[in-house]
């Protein structure tokens, strides 16, 4: 099982010091990924979320861009692999998103994974000039033309909501087929969507049901598809800390390292690949919990 931990880009623990912090001590621990995520703005107002009304996290009005954060962090180690987790797909142009992957793949020697989303925020989608219409299929369409991007020079793409013409577009990422692509879904039809198009699944922590849930159908939607499951990665993305005590007596991700040990077990034996911590800590704190799941 790969562990992982998410760099500290959002609030007030961000910062350059901080993020070096994180990534140089992640490495030095033997971790195997560090990860950043997207947001593109944080409306001062409530935001509509799972059609309930919420004020956001303080911690939104202060979010590093994920890509730069990890060209920084490419240059402070040699071998952690840098992913993100996520960015909104949609928010971008696919063929310059593709080649800004693309140049963070060659500027870390091929340790991208490139996490992607839909988006949740309507304020963003507008703050971007783009329709929800892109939503759903539209989306796998913009991950359809990243993937063209990155095939040998020329390159087009005609679909229905992007398209261009033969061009040359580099560099490339530094494996011929592109670094590894993660969705994170949800919703059956996206999770579908997912698993047909040969994509890794990363799914966030909400407890042993909804997680073997979704699994269970990803799994199922590959066979479908001709694909075998235990190919497609599965990262799993926690939003919560590592304990000193237990929490409860049931194996979890979010407790004790002896409850957190068996967890992964479990977790292993659902096809989950990796796992990595969001923890609202100081860096001390995170790598030194963190650093008691490493054998």
């Amino acid at each position: 099982m790969k562990l992982g931990l998410a760099l500290p880009t959002a609030g007030e623990l961000a910062g350059a010091e901080a993020i070096a912090k994180a990534a140089e001590g992640a490495e030095q621990l033997g971790l195997d990924s560090v990860w950043t995520f997207e947001r593109l703005l944080a409306p001062t107002g409530p935001v509509s979320m799972g059609g309930q009304e919420i004020a956001l996290p303080e911690a939104y009005g202060n979010v590093y861009s994920p890509l730069e954060v990890l060209a920084y962090v490419a240059a402070r180690t040699n071998r952690v692999r840098l992913g993100t987790s996520v960015v909104v797909g949609p928010l971008h142009n696919p063929a310059d998103l593709a080649r800004r992957f693309a140049t963070l793949d060659q500027l870390s020697n091929g340790r991208v994974v490139v996490g992607l989303g839909q988006g949740w925020m309507q304020q963003e989608y507008d703050a971007a000039g783009v329709p929800r219409s892109r939503l759903g299929a539209g989306f796998g369409e913009l991950i359809e033309a990243m993937r063209a991007a990155w095939r040998p020079d020329p390159v087009s793409f005609e679909g229905r909501h992007y398209r261009y013409a033969e061009s040359r577009i580099s560099p490339k990422p530094v494996r011929p087929d592109g670094p590894p692509i993660l969705v994170a879904a949800g919703a059956p039809a996206s999770i579908r969507r997912t698993a047909a198009a040969g994509l890794g699944l990363n799914p966030g922590w909400h407890g042993w049901d909804a997680l073997t849930a979704g699994i269970d159908g990803f799994h199922q939607a590959a066979r479908d598809a001709g694909r075998d499951p235990a190919t497609l990665p599965i990262v799993l993305r926690v939003n919560g800390r590592i304990t000193e005590q237990a929490q409860g007596t049931e194996p979890t991700v979010i407790g004790s390292p002896d409850q957190i040990a068996e967890a992964l077990a479990k977790l292993e034996g659902l096809g989950v690949t990796e796992v990595f911590w969001s923890m609202d800590l100081p860096i001390d704190e995170q790598l030194e919990l963190i650093g008691r799941l490493i054998p």
